[in-house]
């Protein structure tokens, strides 16, 4: 994971600090990152996706495609993540207030 966060942050010209005042952490913090020492926390990773407009799982080295997941936005896929841990009479539900909040 530590090469695929500074590949992507030299790609996009940024320096280690510059990176560090996106993410609110320190130098330290992005250089322990590309180095190992330690992982990003979820919401870290979130920022970083957001920042180079790719998926995770790409950050993670869990997938070589480099492409956000199918156009879905942060906001999108945390409501299919969501979704996805509802019961069928939960599922039926939500869907129902969706349909009625995108009909006003």
């Amino acid at each position: 994971m530590g090469n695929r966060i500074k590949e992507l942050r030299k790609s996009h010209h940024m320096s280690q600090i510059h990176l560090s005042i996106e993410l609110e952490v320190s130098q330290e913090t992005i250089s322990a990152y590309e180095n190992e020492k330690y992982y990003p926390s979820y919401q870290v990773l979130m920022k970083l996706s957001d920042i180079f407009n790719t998926s995770v799982d790409y950050i993670m080295g869990l997938t070589d495609d480099a492409s956000v997941n199918g156009g879905v936005s942060y906001q999108e896929g945390v409501l299919l993540s969501c979704y996805r841990r509802l019961n069928d009479v939960q599922k039926e539900k939500a869907m129902a207030y969706l349909q009625g909040l995108a009909d006003l």
